[in-house]
């Protein structure tokens, strides 16, 4: 899981770039992945407000962004364990 410090780093990212639209949302993505290493799913859809992060990570492909992702299962709030995506960049910070 997240921690609190993790946590609070993307809800910074979140409160820096504003705004619902794609373009914003690519940016906090593209944020997170920089300063962090990798986000996963869960992360980028509910500290970093992406509604649909796999169309965002899609979207920073196409722009010329390396992005990997993995799998990892965790275990939610509500004791049920999910598959999620990890995303991270595979060459340096692009």
């Amino acid at each position: 899981m997240s921690t609190p410090e993790r946590i609070g780093a993307m809800r910074q990212i979140r409160d820096q770039h504003q705004g619902l639209d794609a373009r914003t949302q690519r940016a906090r993505l593209l944020q997170a992945l920089q300063t962090m290493g990798h986000v996963t799913t869960f992360e980028a859809s509910r500290y970093l407000d992406l509604y649909d992060p796999r169309a965002r990570k899609l979207e920073l492909i196409k722009a010329g962004h390396d992005i990997v992702m993995t799998w990892r299962r965790v275990v939610t709030e509500s004791g049920a364990t999910h598959r999620i995506g990890v995303y991270a960049m595979r060459r340096g910070m692009t």
